[in-house]
């Protein structure tokens, strides 16, 4: 609880004991002394309610809570309902400090998660380690970090070995192990060695900075619930102003008289037609999602993705990254016309300019440096592979595709693998062949998305047909398109959507650095984030900080849940306000029913929006 809750706090207390006393006070009905005894709880409890409203309407801003409550309660007294005008304020005020209450617990994990934001970072000058914000440091710059504290910047590691708390960016307990050459990021906290690190980004750009941004912007993307919330109150509230107003004064118009009885009802109807309920547990709930999947390093950019993942029938995977670790091997090379090594070293000459991971796991084997001055030229064929002079020749590696545009024979192959084809002055040299592993839990998410009602599976990639068919069969994939192009893979999941039924939604899961034209293009777009990579973060929807995708089960769930607390609020609100008042407007409810309309009821939707925050993680 905040200093300023706490201060509420105090008022009501002060101000519910001053109302006891009042009403104890053996002062006769209708009397100055009597009504003087009441203003003082009034008062004390309302004047900030009675501020409000009036700056509001000097605003322009006329219908609204603060409004609601000054006209009942002032009407109160009017009437004579001095004891009525001061509990209505009183549990007003409770229920405000209520919801105030249940924002700041929805909002906790998101303020852990702004904890990750380092104040100061380390820079070694003349032997002394000397603090300095870390917004001013440049990149390239060693930073020193000692055991315990928080990384400031992203880096990589030149000294030192250590272990790497990731848990407020991923939910993850277990340390990661971390030694010269690895990378680091911002917000993680180093646990026991001494590191020295490398600046790669500066601090605007860092891992941490941009999470933080991208959580803090999460409330402005409104999913189309609390839309159809605003959009409702917007007319809602002035409505049931006027539809009071008619009810005080046509009645009594029409029957000539009973002035008293007809205010009185109308300023009960007024009491109960507050929409508090609903303005403020259908975005408490959506914010109770966001903040509950980002404790378990689920970032998600607004409620309007949230509410679309509930919906969510089909799932597309990309492979490489996503459902496989992304770390390649050469398991094996078959040549053809010439020998292994000459096929493997022009492999990895052609390759050597690339900053693909299988370019890069060609280069690994070949194992020794490359000869620049061999490469006349080098160029990359966008989805196909290399053509590169190397020694005279034209030399091509790449897939299937880029050998046929080149008119170039494959012999058939029945290895399982990404096959990286070799070409020397238009005759085929040969293949390498190159494994990607699954993840560990890639067979389990795709289970666990099934069991949650996801009625299809795919999987788009641009490796060879047996490679990819391996894959979907050992997770259980209903369908795999295989030997795609980038502008393949839209085309593809455009042809999903045509399909789909009209209210569900598709969902995209690709690592973020080769997808985003498919990630933007899909309903929903959840990146692999390599905890935290640029490219993740700009074209997602969602973000899977550790690269599980066992959480795309846990977000959906999340998403699920969130939306049904949404409806149930919704329906329970509407549905008992309607039904108080009716009997506001007969006459049948009192002032306590009233306020039990408004503020029992948000207090208990409230408490139901709260649930959002808590998910199993099985």
């Amino acid at each position: 609880m905040t200093a300023k809750q706490k201060k509420v706090l105090y008022r009501i207390i002060a101000a519910g004991v001053l109302l006891i006393a009042a009403a104890l006070l053996p002062f006769e009905e209708r009397s100055i002394p009597r009504l003087i005894a009441f203003l003082v709880p009034y008062g004390i409890i309302g004047w900030d309610v009675l501020w409000k409203a009036v700056r509001n309407i000097s605003h322009g801003q006329v219908f609204d809570e603060n409004f609601l409550m000054c006209v009942a309660t002032i009407g109160a007294l009017f009437v004579g309902e001095y004891p009525e005008a001061a509990a209505v304020m009183l549990f007003y005020q409770i229920g405000e400090l209520f919801q105030g209450v249940a924002v700041g617990r929805s909002r906790q994990s998101i303020s852990d998660l702004m904890n990750i934001c380092p104040e100061y970072a380390n820079i070694e000058r003349d032997g002394q380690i000397e603090e300095v914000d870390p917004a001013e440091v440049e990149t390239d710059s060693i930073i020193v970090i000692k055991p315990g504290e928080r990384i400031p910047l992203d880096g990589i590691v030149t000294e030192g070995t250590s272990n790497i708390d990731t848990a407020a960016l991923t939910g993850e307990s277990l340390p990661r192990s971390v030694k010269v050459g690895d990378e680091v990021i911002s917000g993680c906290i180093n646990q026991s060695g001494l590191l020295k690190v490398r600046v790669t980004k500066e601090f605007e750009d860092s891992t941490v900075t941009r999470i933080l941004e991208l959580v803090e912007n999460s409330a402005s993307k409104k999913a189309k619930s609390e839309n159809f919330i605003t959009r409702f109150a917007r007319y809602y509230t002035p409505s049931v102003v006027f539809a009071a107003l008619a009810l005080a004064l046509l009645p009594p118009l029409i029957t000539g008289g009973n002035w008293a009885m007809w205010i009185h009802r109308a300023l009960i109807f007024l009491v109960i037609s507050c929409p508090c309920a609903l303005v403020i547990s259908v975005p408490l709930s959506f914010f109770g999602g966001i903040g509950g999947a980002s404790k378990r390093g689920i970032l998600v950019k607004g409620g309007n993705y949230l509410e679309a993942l509930a919906d969510a029938e089909t799932v597309v995977f990309d492979k490489t990254g996503t459902l496989t670790k992304g770390s390649f091997e050469v398991t094996k090379i078959h040549s053809h016309e010439m020998g292994e090594d000459e096929l493997l070293d022009l492999a990895a000459h052609a390759e050597s300019y690339s900053d693909h991971p299988i370019a890069k796991s060609v280069c690994t084997k070949f194992g020794k440096e490359i000869d620049r001055s061999r490469i006349s030229s080098d160029e990359e064929i966008s989805g196909h592979g290399i053509k590169a002079v190397i020694d005279g020749k034209d030399v091509y590696a790449g897939n299937l595709k880029l050998m046929s545009g080149q008119q170039i024979n494959v012999p058939e192959c029945s290895c399982k693998g990404t096959m990286v084809h070799v070409a020397a002055d238009g005759t085929y040299a040969g293949h390498i062949v190159i494994s990607d592993k699954v993840k560990d839990t890639s067979a389990s998410a795709i289970r666990s998305l099934k069991e949650n009602g996801v009625k299809q599976t795919v999987m788009l990639t641009g490796d060879a047909k047996a490679a990819a068919d391996a894959v979907s069969s050992e997770l259980g994939i209903d369908k795999v398109y295989s030997e795609l192009l980038p502008a393949d893979k839209v085309e593809k999941v455009e042809e999903l959507l045509k399909n789909k039924s009209p209210k569900s939604t598709l969902v995209f899961v690709g690592d973020g650095i080769n997808d985003a034209p498919v990630l933007s293009r899909a309903d929903v777009g959840i990146a692999m984030g390599s905890m935290g990579s640029d490219a993740a973060i700009e074209a997602a929807d969602i973000v899977l900080m550790d690269d599980d995708p066992a959480k795309i089960s846990l977000a959906m769930r999340i998403a699920r849940k969130t939306v049904r607390i949404v409806h149930e609020n919704i329906v329970f609100a509407l549905g008992v306000k309607a039904a108080v008042l009716v009997l506001g407007a007969l006459g049948i409810a009192n002032m306590w029913l009233a306020v039990f309309a408004d503020v029992g009821v948000s207090v208990i939707a409230i408490l139901n929006a709260m649930r959002a925050m808590r998910v199993k993680s099985v």
